[in-house]
């Protein structure tokens, strides 16, 4: 087994032709190919160079000088999904230009709709099997609470972008960008993501154990129709954040200020009301002041 795989090492040069070098590290023996332009200088017999050794495309071993991968044996960071083999697992870009790597189908979620998809994120680094080729090995829970920031109560309502790194039956974990771990409960979405995915999400809460608890749903605001985003302008506009208008008022007045039919107004002023945005009160409808939109009211 090559235990030099997927490592940066030293090597010396033993050989050369019109476009390689070809080096050795002193502890294998084994050969490796190193495209001259890839040569940090010009190498003679004998000469060390540092770098990074894999089993090309092509079956060939190869040292890289040049963009060294940060995905590494015991390395862990993201690499970028780019493609899918339904038999064998999908392939992660990490930065080399005749090599990509894959990701087991062992090691990915029985539903092969929670697969991982091109252009998703998945962190893992390198291991090196018993016939000397290179996979990729998810990071684990274990790993991702190591490497954990701890969140910050004035996050609260923000958003956030997050990377989905585990699928479970209770809920899809995600680390963020600002690497906090976050918790998205099935109720809090309205269809379940995949592995990898990157999402915009929103947070709700913090847990017990030190992370964020997110939402993918919109805030009431943004789920509203395109009248009552109209509605609700008009109440933040005006003097009082009143409009002279409830669900009694006549189809002629309700045209005449708004431009739309009474059972337009209706629905909208229905969705505002369900968000907990507004209130009809003595023959008007008032804007409910922001710190008071998220209580319950019988």
């Amino acid at each position: 087994m090559n235990h030099e795989l997927g490592r940066v090492v030293d090597a010396v040069m033993i050989d050369e032709n019109d476009d390689y070098y070809f080096v050795q590290p002193a502890r294998n023996g084994q050969t490796y190919r190193l495209k001259k332009e890839e040569s940090p200088q010009v190498l003679h017999i004998g000469g060390s160079v540092r770098g990074f050794v894999y089993e090309n495309e092509d079956h060939q071993l190869q040292m890289t000088c040049q963009n060294i991968p940060t995905i590494r044996v015991d390395h862990y960071d993201f690499g970028t999904v780019v493609g899918v083999r339904r038999n064998l697992g999908v392939f992660v870009d990490i930065g080399l230009p005749n090599k990509d790597i894959a990701v087991s189908l062992d090691d990915l979620p029985s539903l092969k709709t929670l697969w991982p998809q091109k252009g998703d994120r998945l962190m893992i680094a390198l291991k090196a099997d018993d016939h000397g080729r290179l996979w990729g090995q998810l990071a684990t829970s274990d790993l991702f609470e190591v490497v954990a920031q701890k969140p910050q109560r004035s996050q609260m309502n923000n958003d956030v972008t997050a990377t989905v790194t585990q699928v479970k039956i209770n809920g899809t974990h995600v680390i963020t960008d600002g690497y906090q771990l976050g918790f998205i409960h099935p109720s809090e979405r309205d269809e379940e993501p995949h592995l990898g995915q990157v999402l915009h999400a929103r947070v709700i809460g913090f847990s017990n154990h030190g992370g964020l608890n997110l939402s993918l749903k919109p805030r009431a605001y943004q789920a509203i129709d395109d009248d009552s985003q109209m509605i609700l302008a008009m109440l933040n506009h005006s003097v009082d954040h009143r409009l002279a208008l409830t669900d009694k008022s006549s189809s002629a007045d309700i045209k005449a200020q708004l431009g739309i039919s009474k059972g337009q107004f209706k629905r909208a002023v229905g969705h505002l009301m369900k968000a907990r945005l507004v209130k009809q009160a003595a023959g008007e409808l008032v804007l409910i002041p922001s710190s008071q939109a998220g209580e319950h009211h019988d």
